[in-house]
């Protein structure tokens, strides 16, 4: 099990990317949250396989067709606690 902090920069905040973000990494299995951030950007914390990231990351490099992703930030995290689901914070 992985740990991933991806932040995504562009055309991001209130185009529903949260919302997709949240339906794809469930559908991948992953848990975690996305959330908006203070500076226009928005933030990704997952856990899951290297391959179950690896199809979060590439879904982000694009977004929902309503976003314009400019470029991602991805850091990889040590995991020193567990998540339950994957949902939205707000």
């Amino acid at each position: 099990m992985s740990r991933i902090r991806i932040v995504v920069f562009g055309l991001v905040q209130g185009v529903g990317f949260r919302y997709h973000t949240c339906q794809q990494a469930l559908a991948l299995g992953l848990t975690g949250y996305v959330k908006n951030l203070p500076d226009r950007t928005v933030e990704i914390v997952a856990d899951g396989s290297d391959e179950q990231l690896q199809s979060l990351i590439t879904w982000a490099e694009e977004g929902p067709p309503t976003a314009h992703v400019d470029r991602i930030e991805k850091q990889d995290l040590m995991s020193i606690n567990t998540f339950d689901t994957f949902t939205v914070e707000f």
